[in-house]
């Protein structure tokens, strides 16, 4: 088992560990102590049992995932039409966030507790100079204990059948011993900041709705040939469908993901762990482990299907209602909410809210109360024009059109979406020896089974 000297001694050599061989070397290993894989040419039991990461291990995997490293540098054209007023964040972590939102949560599982750490817009505004400074000294223990709340005594885990699982993944899945980090994609923030942008008047972009014969989705009177500001004529390049508005927003907020799960990757890499990122893609399973707030609605309008097969569906009773989170709750705090209802009375209350965040008075353009990195923060933001009204109105008659119409925002997918989470723990030496070649594991791979064993 491992030993606290040497839990120690590895957070120590991090400073030193090379980033060339955390690339070169970097593998998905899954096969930790108190593990057993129960059949095939690889069968194996761990004749150890258990050992869970120390706290210190956690604190170092949370910080390369999501840690607070200081201000976003923001080095953008803030003069009219420049773009700069996308920005929604100054604040960085480890993380690039497109326009500094951070749309994606994480969720840190062990055998103890459940935990959100929580992002800096979710942290007071104050306590940010304390944490950047905690993060550059390399307390990432401090830094873990500061941003982590409780959700949940234990282990918060999904069934391991498909489809909550696939088949693969099964025999480890929520192993004792072993911490789960599970990022949760907020669709919503992005979505709204991004239609701000593409319904101003610089961009003027113009969206159809394919699911009700491409008409304009809530945006007529915002047109061109309306006398609006919104260009609608296709040969100009600037019509899309909710469609692909909506997919481009899941990509754009899903790499954000991704950079956190090689993130992970790199830091068990470092620290001598096993790990490996794992399917988590089910519409509300790990939502219901979690306890978020869930709202349902049946199958046929979450589908979006036409009157004639929605009738079908009743008939066949294959109207099943399909559950969906909308939030999380603790204790009387709202840990995470969309830029929807029912944490808003309507999706104009939303838009205006994502509008207040960066022109409020204590919004980052304005009252600045995380700080930035200018140097003379009131002389820049004092020069950044606010969001025009026309942009505003746009966003919010699409906003509304699309949630009169389908109950929902977005409207192809969830407000918040699992995809994929990322398991740690500590390898069992005695594995890789008796079925790799030594020269399949780099030496330093082969150095950590060896001591997490001794």
């Amino acid at each position: 088992m491992q030993s606290p000297t040497h839990a120690s001694s590895r957070l120590e050599a991090l400073t030193q560990f090379p980033l060339l061989s955390a690339l070169r070397e970097r593998r998905s290993r899954r096969f930790g102590l108190g593990m057993k894989l129960p059949a095939g040419p690889l069968a194996f039991a761990s004749r150890h049992g258990p050992t869970p990461l120390s706290e210190e291990e956690e604190g170092a995997m949370i910080f390369a995932a999501s840690g607070i490293t200081g201000h976003a540098l923001a080095d953008l054209c803030y003069a009219p039409g420049g773009g700069g007023g996308i920005m929604g964040g100054l604040v960085a972590r480890t993380i690039a966030s497109g326009d500094g939102l951070q749309t994606v949560a994480l969720i840190l599982i062990n055998d103890q507790a459940t935990y959100l750490i929580r992002r800096p817009s979710e942290l007071p505004p104050g306590d940010i100079p304390q944490l950047i400074e905690l993060g550059r000294q390399g307390k990432f223990t401090d830094l873990y204990r500061r941003c982590r709340v409780k959700i949940k005594d234990g282990r918060a885990a999904t069934p391991t059948d498909p489809l909550f699982n696939i088949n693969a993944n099964r025999w480890s899945a929520h192993a004792p011993g072993t911490t789960y980090f599970l990022p949760v994609n907020d669709v919503t923030f992005m979505y709204v900041n991004g239609l701000l942008e593409i319904f101003n008047e610089t961009t003027g972009a113009f969206v159809l709705d394919e699911r009700n014969g491409y008409r304009p989705a809530g945006l007529a009177r915002f047109a061109r040939r309306r006398g609006g500001h919104l260009e609608d004529d296709p040969r100009q390049g600037r019509v899309a469908t909710v469609r692909q508005v909506e997919q481009f927003v899941t990509e754009f907020v899903t790499v954000e993901q991704g950079m956190m799960l090689q993130n992970l990757g790199l830091m068990a890499q470092g620290l001598g762990l096993g790990g490996f990122s794992n399917f988590a893609n089910h519409e509300f399973g790990w939502f219901q482990a979690l306890g978020f707030r869930l709202q349902e609605m049946p199958a046929s309008r979450y589908l979006g299907t036409g009157p004639l097969v929605s009738l079908g569906m009743k008939l066949l009773r294959r109207d099943v209602p399909v559950p969906y989170a909308v939030g999380l709750e603790r204790d009387g705090e709202t840990l995470l909410k969309p830029f929807c209802p029912p944490y808003y009375p309507s999706m104009s209350a939303a838009v205006r809210a994502v509008v207040e965040i960066k022109f409020g008075t204590n919004g980052i353009f304005r009252g600045h109360p995380a700080g930035s990195a200018w140097t003379k923060t009131s002389e820049v933001t004092g020069q950044i024009p606010a969001l025009s009204e026309a942009a505003i109105a746009a966003t919010a008659a699409y906003c509304e059109y699309l949630w009169d119409r389908y109950g929902r925002f977005p409207v192809y997918l969830t407000p918040y979406r699992t995809v994929l989470g990322f398991q740690a723990c500590h390898l069992d030496a005695e594995f890789y020896d008796r079925f790799y070649r030594p020269e399949a594991l780099a030496a330093t791979q082969r150095e950590d089974c060896q001591r997490h064993n001794a």
